[in-house]
């Protein structure tokens, strides 16, 4: 970052001050998406290249945030910007069926063998909420079960106790949200199969249990050994589906996601972010005889003008084949990438007597300042947020952007050099000896 010493940090940033005062005469509190606010302003970016992003004063950040997991390949990649500039060309919506649909589902299921039939659809928050809607007509019940924390996108299904910037926000339940819908949605802790067991024998008009197999909206957090098969098991023996919310784990954890990490067939998976790597994508898929039930032939509607958009479409093929022709390289360096990267932090902070723990899986990391190992909910809340705080501000004054928040995750992309990552080490040094302060 070009950063001027003889500065105070934010006065690095005027034009960016300068849009958010405008910003916020016409935006509701500035900003677009809760998670995009901090104080005392956001930057606004400009441009982004790579691993890079530029705000709107010049200076560059090295993007670990990565738009909170959609971009495994980095910012414009090459292959995708040339797909995407060629469909341009031929139009940029018909609202009738196109061959680029076809194809992205047949490459979906491909490497997602448990969707046998796909849905398009535009965000994460539509699959999921298309899902549900699925589970009920299948199962002919009403309840759903989700995990405490899990964020499962902003429909009144599912927000209830909620991760992402709903848990940064402290709000358990929406205003707005009507009682009559979340009365139907329960909640447990995840990574207690217990508590799931003994909630499911007392209600029988349970749908189908939701769950991010790989939490990445509560920080990082990781199944326990058996949860995810006790899951399966469970669904099964009450004749519940299974629905696995594998929008920020879909593509980004292996080719198959999540579900082949770990050997799990859910009913219905969702998928987002990394399917279209920057562009608004998403898609819900699942067995024959759940997705048979949508409409026009089943009697589950849902619909959307701009499901199947071609440019978007045209950016997720792009996306699938190349992550495909790149799997032996990809996966394999950025796991490496990630496993040392969370080793040599974990170092500093241990050498700074800080205590903390680091969860990270594949090419996702999180750091909670905390002597307790963090497993669900409970315990994430329970780490420094203050503390995470400090480290924020520190890493974006030292050229490192992440989530500004402790409940959301540190993304690796495949744009991310050696010499990024031993920027984000000195970065991390850095601010954690404003965290020890």
């Amino acid at each position: 970052m070009d950063y001027n010493d003889n500065l105070p940090f934010w006065e690095c940033m005027s034009n960016s001050k300068e849009l958010f005062s405008r910003a916020k005469k016409v935006i509701p509190s500035g900003i677009n998406s809760p998670v995009r606010y901090y104080t005392p302003y956001p930057f606004f970016v400009t441009r982004a290249q790579g691993s890079s992003l530029w705000d709107a004063d010049g200076n560059r950040y090295l993007d670990f945030c990565n738009g909170y997991g959609a971009l495994l390949l980095g910012h414009r990649r090459k292959e995708i910007v040339s797909s995407v500039a060629s469909q341009l060309k031929k139009g940029t919506l018909y609202c009738a069926p196109t061959e680029l649909e076809v194809e992205l589902s047949e490459l979906v299921s491909k490497n997602f063998p448990s969707m046998k039939k796909i849905r398009l659809v535009n965000t994460g928050s539509e699959a999921t909420m298309t899902a549900i809607r699925l589970a009920r007509g299948h199962t002919k019940k009403k309840k759903i079960i989700k995990f405490e924390g899990c964020y499962h996108g902003a429909h009144d299904y599912v927000l209830v106790k909620a991760g992402s910037g709903a848990a940064h926000n402290g709000i358990s339940v929406s205003d707005g949200g009507l009682d009559e819908v979340s009365k139907n949605t329960l909640v447990v802790q995840y990574n207690n199969s217990e508590e799931l067991a003994s909630v499911m024998e007392k209600e029988r008009d349970v749908a189908a249990v939701i769950v991010e197999p790989v939490l990445a909206n509560m920080g990082l957090v990781l199944p326990e050994k058996n949860f995810l098969r006790n899951l399966r098991k469970l669904t099964l023996e009450n004749d519940s589906l299974l629905i696995f919310d594998e929008v920020v784990t879909g593509f980004r954890m292996s080719l198959g996601g999540a579900q082949e990490c770990y050997s799990i067939k859910p009913d219905i998976t969702a998928l987002g972010k990394a399917l279209g790597n920057g562009f608004a994508i998403a898609a819900v898929g699942g067995k024959r005889d759940v997705m048979d039930m949508l409409s026009p032939e089943g009697k589950v509607y849902q619909a959307s003008t701009y499901a199947g958009n071609p440019v978007s479409v045209s950016a997720a093929v792009a996306s699938v084949k190349t992550m495909n022709k790149n799997k032996n390289k990809l996966y394999p360096s950025l796991e490496k990438a990630c496993r040392s990267l969370a080793s040599s932090l974990g170092d500093l902070a241990s050498d700074m007597g800080i205590p903390h723990q680091i969860n990270h899986a594949s090419s996702m990391f999180q750091m909670f300042f905390t002597d307790k190992r963090v497993v669900d909910y409970t315990t994430a809340k329970a780490a420094d947020a203050a503390k995470f705080k400090k480290l924020f501000n520190g890493l974006l004054k030292n050229g490192i952007f992440v989530a500004p928040s402790q409940f959301e995750t540190v993304f690796l992309s495949f744009a991310h050099t050696d010499e990024d990552l031993k920027k984000a080490i000195d970065a991390y040094e850095k601010a954690l000896k404003t965290v020890k302060r």
